[in-house]
């Protein structure tokens, strides 16, 4: 009885009861969206490289390790000398060890010198391998593959000539050997597709006439460099596979101490719980501001009950005159309230993901970010079911002041 006068109360006031629910579910859909926009965050910075179990570097932080050898970020405080590279492929616990070499750039994209083994041994999103959309891999010594994002800025594509700049910003160019485009990775939602890579021994190739940092006056023909022994004497970082997980800490040890030189080995999934530690006040604090936009919504539902209730002081005349007690009138505001919470939680639910649907791929080719679209979790469902009973808490005020009103009305004798 009383769930269907709730009912036809509601849909007498369609209009304004309308703009709450859409208010509820908007607030319900950001919310909702904030957290889902969280996890999906962190878990394409934790799938951005999968399939490696040690980064190895200078001694210095492992969060600024993983930035530097990841994601580009930052730079190194020292270099790792061959020697010492060559000392850890040598170790029985390692299955495959691949060399990276930073400090360079193009344009405003990072460069990077490696092997030919990267293309195969870096994975993301649990075991993907990296594709080309065209062409091929490192080939040649002045061969060069670029990310997804550096064809797409800069219009290139296979075959077009690279120039690279010495350091991150310079003005200073290696104009005297120039790259060619052998390949462009196909996207992958990581900081490959930022990269322009070329090969480890290209790297020593455009620096034979530099020392100290700066250009001699000497001009090394390209025919000659070809023929020199590029070995390089230092690289930035490497990333380690082991034969076996049980091998990973064993060796990560013997890594960190390491007699010739000051070095560290990080495992990537805690240099990144290390990273999100750091970036969690923020996410607090976003969480908290969505939040706010629920409770907001919430109040302007409670002031919705307030302003109507002197305008229906004359319907909830009619029904104590039909016999309604006042806990009656007061319990179908509450149930207005929780009705108009459920039907606008349920209304955020199907805009939250009828959105990521439609936003799904273009986030992921614009920011990397991979939304996944998955059924409800427990903790999201009591998160709605916090936003019913919030509703029913907040209408209680309104309500009590309308089962006054109706004992007043109750009593007055009209003639």
């Amino acid at each position: 009885m009383i769930l269907r006068l709730a009912f036809g109360s509601l849909l007498a006031r369609a209009l304004t009861v309308g703009m709450t629910i859409l208010a509820i579910a908007l607030s319900v859909t950001l919310f909702m969206g904030v957290e889902k926009v969280r996890t999906g965050a962190r878990a394409s910075f934790a799938d951005t490289i999968s399939g490696t179990d040690l980064i190895v570097g200078a001694r210095s932080g492992s969060v600024q390790l993983l930035l530097y050898s990841v994601f580009r970020i930052g730079n190194a405080t020292n270099n790792v000398s061959w020697q010492s590279y060559q000392d850890i492929a040598a170790r029985p616990e390692v299955d495959w060890i691949v060399p990276i070499s930073l400090g360079d750039s193009h344009r405003q994209f990072r460069v990077m010198g490696t092997t030919p083994e990267f293309f195969y041994r870096y994975q993301y999103r649990g075991g993907r391998a990296l594709d080309f959309a065209s062409g091929h891999g490192l080939n040649d010594l002045y061969d060069a593959v670029i990310g997804a994002d550096v064809a797409a800025t800069l219009g290139y594509r296979v075959g077009d000539p690279i120039v690279v700049s010495h350091g991150i910003a310079s003005f200073t160019q290696h104009e005297d050997q120039p790259f060619r485009v052998a390949g462009i990775v196909a996207k992958t939602g990581t900081p490959v597709d930022r990269t322009v890579i070329v090969g480890l021994n290209a790297i020593e190739a455009i620096h034979v006439d530099w020392q100290s940092g700066a250009k001699t006056r000497n001009t090394t023909p390209v025919e000659a460099i070809r023929e020199m022994d590029l070995t390089p004497t230092a690289i930035t970082a490497a990333l380690v596979g082991t034969k076996s997980r049980l091998q990973i800490f064993g060796l990560q040890r013997w890594v960190n101490e390491y007699a010739e030189e000051p070095l560290l080995a990080v495992m990537p999934g805690v240099a990144l719980h290390e990273l999100w530690q750091i970036v969690g006040v923020a996410e607090s604090a976003l969480i908290a501001v969505s939040g706010m936009v629920v409770v907001t919504a919430l109040l302007g539902m409670m002031a919705m009950i307030f302003a109507s209730l002197n305008e229906r002081r004359r319907e909830m005349a009619i029904w104590r005159a039909m016999g309604a007690s006042p806990v009656t009138i007061l319990s179908m505001l509450v149930l207005e309230a929780m009705l108009m919470a459920a039907i606008g939680a349920c209304l955020g639910i199907v805009l939250l993901y009828g959105g990521l649907a439609l936003a799904r791929p273009y986030i992921d080719a614009a920011f990397g970010l991979w939304l996944p679209i998955e059924p409800p979790t427990t903790q999201e469902a009591l998160v709605l079911l916090g936003v019913v009973v919030a509703a029913a808490v907040a209408s209680l005020l309104p309500a009590l002041r309308a089962y006054r009103l109706s004992l007043a009305d109750g009593m007055v004798v009209r003639i």
